[in-house]
């Protein structure tokens, strides 16, 4: 058997989850109201009594004579009262608002209809007590003349008691209608609503048997047939009847601020958490649901914030982006000791002419997401693409505690990744290391950040030499003196060659055939100085 849900989406567990069927919806609403009414009206009744009686003994009810009042005229319209309010009344709202329990969006009519459905009850129960005043007033007023004064006191203010508790829990209970309303973009005027409704809590449950003790002594004091005893009897009454009306209302009426806030309070926690993806349901018409409204407008800012700094970091590398957001953005840059890996695919304009448009791209993605996944597991940067070319950095933006390193492991896992994921594409791979300037570059209006200096120049000229035989990458001497033993363990010297642009041998290493799967028969054999493969094939330049 499936436990009913004890999910407040609109501050109580009465009302149910928001995503309940609108028919159970209906029914919890239904239920709410009808007893809801039920009950303010029997406190009425039982306060107009103890006041009529005991609160206000003098002048006293005639039980006999008076038995058609007291016995008939009294009930029956008692009777009639609680049928029109509580079954009538509540009908006719419910109905009102079949839009909701049919799952549709209102219309302006409608939502209006929804969110001043609190005020047409209580307008209701006001008419129904105001014309029993009326009734029963002057029937007593036709046994006893000086009844007049005293049954219309007790029923009118009985009467404030059952609209204001009235309205409280219609308000209540019409919490996810009005929430639909409210979403569908209608806002009830809220001026003064919160005052409103502590101004009537506190008039209905102190200032209404404050003024029947006051009424009580002013009866006491006029007429000389009321005692002491009459007096204190009221007056305790009127107290007694004080601390049970009163803390109703001001329950009735600190939910209506709890209740918001307790909802507000759990969906912060979930936002504290790390979950952004939360919105509350905006149920409550007054200064309450513009807070609603005010938290559900910063939790989409934050999604979009996210969403945003998410692009940002997969656009400039989420190292650059963090140091962005951190430190602020300026051009230029500053002197930083990087290692740099450039990789670049061979024979890329012969793929580009054979194969669809759409292919080549498939395939390049592939071939990005086996760099991009080495350079990130060993603390790298992927700076840039370049066409088919990538360029990636150790030790910049954020420092590195070993760069050289970093950018030999990676290199040695891109070589060993690449034939099995991407076996279309072959790469040549270089590593270089050294001192480049790194910033931002460009115009106040559009920059990038780069790392500029001959290091990335070498790395490109290394990766035509790797070309060669693409399943070894190559790096200068420079990154192998620099990374700790650990790693250069894996790396042996293969040659010494001119690169392009130079006059000088620059001295290469490779992995050690244990170092990688592919066959040592591939290695290149060291050699005094070669000229560079860009001097003897154009095509690998």
């Amino acid at each position: 058997m499936k436990l009913p849900s004890l999910r407040s989406d609109y501050g109580s567990v009465l009302l149910g989850p928001a995503d309940a069927s609108p028919q159970s919806t209906r029914v919890r609403v239904q239920l709410v109201i009808t007893i809801g009414v039920i009950v303010a009206n029997l406190i009425g009744v039982v306060l107009a009594v103890c006041l009529a009686v005991v609160g206000i003994p003098q002048p006293p009810i005639p039980w006999i004579d008076g038995w058609w009042m007291n016995f008939l005229v009294v009930p029956v319209y008692i009777g009639i009262a609680f049928l029109i309010g509580a079954t009538v009344g509540t009908i006719r709202i419910v109905r009102s608002l079949r839009w909701s329990i049919r799952d549709e969006d209102p219309d302006a009519a409608e939502a209006r209809a929804a969110l001043v459905a609190p005020f047409r009850l209580t307008a209701l129960q006001a008419a129904l007590w105001a014309i029993g005043t009326v009734v029963i007033t002057a029937g007593y007023g036709i046994l006893d003349p000086q009844l007049i004064p005293k049954i219309a006191l007790v029923t009118g203010l009985s009467g404030l008691v059952v609209c204001a508790i009235s309205y409280q829990i219609t308000e209540f209970a019409l919490r996810p209608a009005a929430a639909k309303a409210l979403e569908a973009g209608f806002r009830a005027p809220r001026r003064g609503r919160l005052r409103m409704r502590a101004a009537s809590a506190w008039a209905i449950g102190s200032g209404v048997p404050l003024a029947g003790i006051f009424i009580v002594v002013i009866f006491g004091t006029f007429r000389d047939d009321t005692s002491k005893t009459d007096i204190f009897i009221g007056v305790a009454a009127l107290a007694a009847i004080s601390l049970l009306t009163g803390p109703l209302l001001v329950i009735l009426n600190a939910d209506s601020l709890v209740g918001p806030l307790r909802v507000l309070g759990d969906a912060m926690r979930r936002v504290r958490d790390g979950d952004s993806d939360v919105t509350v349901r905006i149920f409550d018409g007054s200064d309450m649901g513009e807070l609603q409204a005010g938290f559900n407008s910063m939790t989409t800012g934050l999604r979009e914030r996210e969403r945003l700094q998410d692009l940002f970091g997969r656009h400039v590398g989420r190292d650059v982006a963090a140091a962005a957001l951190g430190r602020g953005v300026e051009l230029g840059g500053s002197e930083q000791t990087v290692a740099v890996i450039f990789v670049d695919v061979v024979g890329s304009t012969t793929i580009a002419r054979q194969r669809p448009a759409t292919e080549v791209v498939e395939l390049l993605n592939r071939f990005f997401e086996v760099i991009v996944t080495a350079v990130e597991e060993n603390d790298g940067l992927v700076n840039k693409f370049e066409g088919d070319a990538v360029l990636a950095v150790f030790g910049a933006p954020l420092p590195h505690p070993d760069p050289a390193a970093g950018a030999l492991r990676a290199a040695r896992r891109i070589a060993e990744r690449l034939p099995a994921a991407v076996p279309d594409l072959s790469a040549g791979i270089g590593v270089s290391f050294g001192t480049v300037v790194a910033g931002n570059v460009g115009a106040i209006e559009r920059y990038e950040y780069t790392v500029i200096g001959d290091p990335v120049n070498e790395s490109a000229r290394l990766s035509e030499v790797a070309k060669r035989d693409t399943s070894l990458p190559v790096a200068a001497e420079p990154a192998i003196l620099a990374a700790r033993a650990s790693e250069t363990q894996h790396w042996r010297f293969t040659d010494a060659v001119v690169l392009r642009g130079r006059d000088v041998p620059t001295r290469l290493y490779s992995p050690a055939p244990s170092s990688t799967s592919t066959s040592s028969t591939n290695s290149v054999a060291p050699t005094e100085k070669r000229r560079s493969p860009a001097e003897t094939n154009p095509d690998l330049a």
